[in-house]
């Protein structure tokens, strides 16, 4: 079973694209499949949007009464995906944005990965520094130094994206750690690295895998700000359990 992960807030525009394109990926690509999508306290129609697929896919919707963050959204469909998962060494968690950051089309690469022995895969997109806002480059390329010390996973190159495959069994280890205390805390973007440094020791092999560059791939402007995503990563290097 391959349970896709999407945490939504306010993305009415978007998340209908995302799940008609999800439906004809799937459809080509043969797998048992689960789609979980939270709706984090929208003020829009975000889930007036998503209700109507959940006729057409296997897909729940699940809602929050006010926004909790990504961190919390996602961590919440993780544990979800967790608990339904009755082959936790065999399922996959693969999860996506909601604003179509993230193609369906390479959902299947991270797949296989996962098929082929892999406990944990990143996505990464390859020449897309050139299409994002220049502080946002500005804020990655900063990365290496602020990282210093930080053991990311080898060839892991954009350790604030979220677009990654887990081992349902790899990621059920990680949560059963944690027990009830939140394993994610940084409200934004810095949520993803936090997870990729929860779960990579847990994983007997991480892999990164290289997506074709998808210009002009995002629906809506971004809605990161990269002053907050230096100060989240300058925060996370300093915490002894995710140093080298």
């Amino acid at each position: 079973m391959i349970y896709i992960c999407i945490p939504a807030h306010n993305e009415a525009q978007t998340v209908g694209v995302l799940l008609w394109k999800l439906r004809r990926v799937m459809e080509q690509f043969p797998r048992e499949y689960h789609v979980l999508v939270l709706d984090d306290g929208s003020t829009d129609d975000t889930s007036d949007v998503i209700e109507p697929y959940t006729q057409v896919l296997p897909c729940t919707l699940l809602r929050e009464k006010h926004s909790r963050g990504y961190a919390a959204a996602t961590e919440r469909l993780l544990r979800e995906a967790a608990r339904r998962s009755e082959q936790p060494r065999r399922d996959v968690v693969v999860v996506m944005q909601a604003d179509f950051s993230d193609s369906p089309d390479d959902l299947p690469a991270l797949v296989k990965r996962i098929e082929g022995g892999a406990d944990l895969v990143a996505g990464v997109r390859a020449g897309s520094m050139g299409e994002e806002p220049r502080l946002v480059r500005w804020a990655k390329r900063g990365m290496p130094w602020l990282l210093r010390g930080v053991a990311l996973p080898k060839g892991v190159t954009n350790p604030l994206s979220g677009f990654r495959a887990y081992r349902v069994s790899t990621l059920a280890r990680t949560l059963s750690g944690q027990g009830e205390r939140p394993l994610l805390t940084f409200p934004g973007k810095g949520a993803n690295l936090e997870l990729l440094l929860a779960v990579a020791p847990h994983a007997r092999r991480v892999e990164a895998t290289e997506l074709p560059s998808r210009p002009n791939l995002r629906q809506r402007a971004t809605r990161s700000t990269p002053w907050e995503v230096l100060k989240e990563l300058w925060s996370l290097r300093r915490l002894p359990h995710h140093t080298a």
